[in-house]
């Protein structure tokens, strides 16, 4: 290996040191023979605390904030440092000290990035059964005192897990939260389309006409029936509160667009059409941040702990540099979300899925359901698995509903629509697999990028093909391009007719003919698993029995009913902070 150059500043002094790449294998040994140990670490030479506060401020001393080392770091395409990550994300997401670094987005993404000391990105995570053949270490933990004690514990940083860390938090709890994960958001911070809502301000700021029955009608036709219609009446008629809920603490919901399946535009999102997901989570961590709530990452719940009478005492946790300990609390919330990213488990529900990619976050392996199943819930629509229809293989990108929502089309090799856009995700997704080649191509054109700030994002990755000419496109993607011209020409006509009469796609919002055309490769992946938890109309966790458990909430993805047989694309960001906020309101006013 070559030798490299490492750029360090410390105080203010750049300093260039100059080392070989084969007389240290990771960042801790290169640091420590420069600088000591005491260069990341203060106490014993060991982390004080799982988030590894001081390890990372130490790296932000020296090196700057992420704002800064994004700003040094500037490449073409993609620059890790300038990510889509809500939150803080911290030094050592990626960069490792006495192992190999992984670039996290790797996880997910498959570009080119270069790193000290980089290793391959793998998820070596024990399942709860390993974690169980730890007796010992678990039960002389579970024989001391609690390490902490509050009110209300959240496992899971998602949008489900902080709308109901807020919600508990302001309805008069202490609250603690753990995450797994190095980053926070979960699935949330990936989800672009929107939030839907009936009968919200932002619609009525629009003219749209809509109803909350509209609502619960099309969440049940999506869902094909199979949907708990006691849940779908709470997410329908607390949707609009939920903006408004999010609106009050910061955030932008003023755009609103159409989804598949949906009957009226109500999926809501920041001005611009930019994506919604990230957004949330943010303005709910901010929040948490204000209201000081305790926020402990790599830190996994292995345990729901009860009382003799079956009622929650608190949480067995394990964190990944100080090991087990155990949290006393009176109630807890599980927001773990689903199993997408763990194809033996969606296989297993699913066999026509088995090897599929998934567009979720790396943490979405199921082990919460195996949490609340040991704590004795029973589970709902487990059988039920979604398959995003968009899905970008070139860089593992999940393409936002949104685009087709907002005008785009999708064609075949052979230049030709086969269905129409805006269906719902199954059927879209069943049509594009019958294409040649498993795959379909999104185009469209100046005025659909316009519309939709996110597109920006696709661009600025590499992975969109882009011509003034539809011509030159057809031969980079190798689409016939005598008929993908003809293919747009018709849409056009049907767009200036007002009704698309080969497809019944319920709205064309505008026609391809502005300024450039784009277009990219999409096919199906695994994106939402319905089923998870059962829970009642508050958000309590059920047994076998059908009894609740007392003091256990779960929200979000982690719980099943609320969708169904299918999700509709908006209905995954209401539910997770309709009911999020729902289980932290009623945990808190249950350990009252």
């Amino acid at each position: 290996m070559k030798p490299f150059r490492y750029s360090l500043v410390v105080g203010g002094i750049l300093a260039a040191l100059a080392v070989n790449a084969n007389a240290v294998d990771n960042l801790a040994e290169f640091h420590a023979e420069e600088l000591g140990c005491e260069a990341c670490h203060v106490d014993n030479n060991q982390p004080i605390d799982d988030n590894l506060s001081v390890e990372n401020s130490q790296c932000a001393s020296c090196h700057g904030s992420l704002a800064e080392v994004a700003e040094e770091t500037q490449r073409h395409h993609v620059n890790a440092h300038d990510s889509h990550l809500p939150g803080e994300p911290s030094c050592t997401t990626c960069h490792m000290g006495h192992e190999q670094s992984v670039t996290y987005c790797d996880s997910c993404h498959s570009f080119e990035f270069e790193l000290p000391f980089g290793g391959k990105w793998q998820r070596d995570e024990p399942t709860i059964a390993e974690l169980a053949l730890e007796q010992q270490q678990r039960q002389q933990v579970l024989a001391g005192a609690p390490a902490l004690s509050t009110d209300v514990v959240v496992i899971g940083s998602g949008g489900a897990g902080f709308s109901a860390a807020v919600a508990a938090f302001d309805a008069g709890a202490k609250v603690v939260l753990v995450e797994k994960e190095p980053v926070i958001g979960g699935n949330a911070k990936l989800a672009a389309g929107g939030m839907n809502a009936a009968e919200s301000a932002s619609q009525d700021a629009l003219g749209i006409e809509d109803k909350v029955s509209i609502m619960v009608e099309d969440t049940m036709k999506g869902g094909y029936g199979k949907n708990d219609p006691a849940l779908v009446d709470i997410l329908a008629n607390n949707s609009a509160g939920s903006v408004a809920w999010l609106t009050a603490m910061g955030a932008d919901l003023k755009d609103v667009g159409r989804m598949g399946g949906a009957s009226v535009n109500r999926s809501h999102r920041p001005t611009g059409g930019a994506g919604v997901g990230a957004h949330v989570v943010q303005v709910l961590y901010d929040n948490a941040v204000t209201r000081d709530i305790d926020m402990r990452l790599n830190t996994r719940a292995v345990e729901i702990l009860k009382h003799a009478d079956g009622s929650v005492r608190g949480l067995l946790v394990k964190g990944a540099h100080t090991g087990y300990y155990w949290i006393e609390a009176k109630a807890a919330i599980l927001a773990t979300g689903g199993f997408a990213k763990n194809n033996e488990r969606v296989a297993h529900h699913d066999p026509k899925l088995k090897g599929f990619a998934a567009t979720n976050h790396p943490g979405a392996t199921g082990d919460g359901l195996d949490v609340a199943a040991n704590a004795g819930a029973s589970m709902t629509d487990l059988e039920y698995v979604q398959a995003h229809p968009t899905y970008s293989p070139l860089g593992g990108v999940m393409i936002t509903e949104a685009v087709r929502g907002n005008g785009a089309i999708l064609v075949n090799r052979d230049g030709n629509r086969f269905v129409n856009e805006i269906t719902t995700r199954d059927v879209a997704a069943a049509a594009i697999l019958k294409q040649k080649g498993g795959s379909a191509f999104l185009v469209f054109d100046d005025s659909v990028r316009k519309s939709l700030k996110k597109i920006e994002g696709y661009i600025a990755l590499g992975i969109v093909s882009e011509s003034q000419q539809l011509s030159e496109i057809a031969a980079e993607l190798d689409i016939d391009a005598a008929q993908l011209a003809a293919t747009v020409k018709r849409y056009n006509s049907l767009v200036e007719g007002g009704k698309d009469l080969d497809f019944a796609r319920p709205n064309l919002p505008r026609a391809l003919n502005q300024g450039a055309y784009y277009a990219l490769e999409v096919t199906p992946a695994v994106h939402h698993t319905m089923g998870g938890v059962t829970i009642d109309n508050r958000a309590e966790v059920q047994n076998e029995q059908g009894q609740t458990i007392k003091g256990l909430y779960a929200a979000g993805e982690a719980t099943g009913g609320v969708h169904g047989a299918n999700r509709l694309g908006g209905n995954a960001i209401s539910d997770i902070v309709t009911f999020g906020r729902l289980a932290g309101e009623q945990a808190a006013k249950y350990i009252k």
